[in-house]
């Protein structure tokens, strides 16, 4: 039987599918800004609670299966997570 996460009062597998796309599709993700997004997805999941079960960082899109607890909403975490990627590449990467 699959394993159910728990709260104090539901058990739950809420499992959903994102994808990220750049402005006009631009062929941005590559090298060092490859890895500093997957370490930056994975700790700021970390951060609001969810888990990244599986993620794949295209050359123009990323993919990411994310875990997220029924008490949050999904916008309010995935809102997060690209405001504070966005900021991060901008300040390691020079926008």
């Amino acid at each position: 039987m699959k394993d159910y996460q728990s709260l104090s009062h539901s058990r739950w597998d809420c499992k959903y599918h994102l994808v990220f796309i750049p402005k006009r599709r631009k062929k941005t993700i590559y090298g060092a800004l490859r890895k500093h997004l997957g370490e930056i997805f994975h700790e700021l999941a970390r951060q609001r609670g969810g888990q990244i079960v599986e993620g794949h960082l295209m050359v123009d899109h990323v993919h990411i299966c994310l875990s997220v607890p029924p008490k949050y909403a999904v916008s309010n975490i995935v809102g997060y997570i690209k405001g504070k990627s966005a900021i991060s590449v901008a300040r390691h990467f020079g926008g």
